[in-house]
């Protein structure tokens, strides 16, 4: 996996968290740099943090489905995908909630990056250097997270659909990418 693909999964991964970010900055009757920096660290951490914890639990079992990666590579990519390109078409129903308290920031944190876990499993079978896959993954969350704290107090609710239809569409081209490549049908 180069560069340009890892920098757009991770796009693609963080834009539950930059949806989430949009509702904060929404809430917040006034935007500071530190209130972003917060969000950011807390979305980016875990969001680096996942993959990792994927990877390794995804080293464990290699030995055993070498053979079918490519498959477990798309099929959890085009689940976590589809999910959020279906959430993008839901009614918002979450309440827009301007604490950054450890126990709200830390349920969000995670909510945000299961999905990150679950592609930290397809690294594990992939060709991917973990610690730049969890940099990129890591930073790109936190600068998206900290600006959409901003884009919610400017732009509100519009931009938080079109990012989780975006992320979706991004997370649902990487694993078929990845099934084609295996199967020979595309190289890049």
């Amino acid at each position: 996996m180069g560069l340009l693909e890892l920098f757009v999964l991770a796009v693609g991964l963080s834009m539950d968290a930059f949806a989430v970010s949009v509702c904060k900055g929404l809430a917040m009757k006034k935007i500071t740099l530190k209130s972003a920096v917060i969000v950011g660290a807390w979305f980016g951490g875990f969001q680096a943090l996942m993959p990792l914890i994927g990877w390794l639990l995804g080293n464990q079992f290699k030995a055993y489905i070498t053979a079918i990666d490519h498959w477990i590579a798309f099929v959890l990519l085009l689940i976590i995908g589809a999910n959020m390109v279906k959430e993008s078409f839901g009614k918002d129903e979450e309440d827009a909630n301007a604490s950054l308290g450890f126990k709200i920031m830390l349920l969000l944190a995670i909510a945000t990056s299961i999905d990150a876990l679950a592609v930290g499993v397809t690294f594990a079978f992939l060709s991917v250097n973990i610690w730049w896959a969890i940099g990129f993954i890591g930073c790109t969350t936190f600068i998206l997270s900290a600006v959409g704290v901003k884009v919610g107090s400017v732009f509100g609710m519009k931009y938080k659909s079109k990012a989780e239809l975006a992320g979706g569409i991004i997370l649902i081209l990487m694993g078929t990418k990845i099934l084609l490549e295996h199967l020979g049908i595309i190289n890049f």
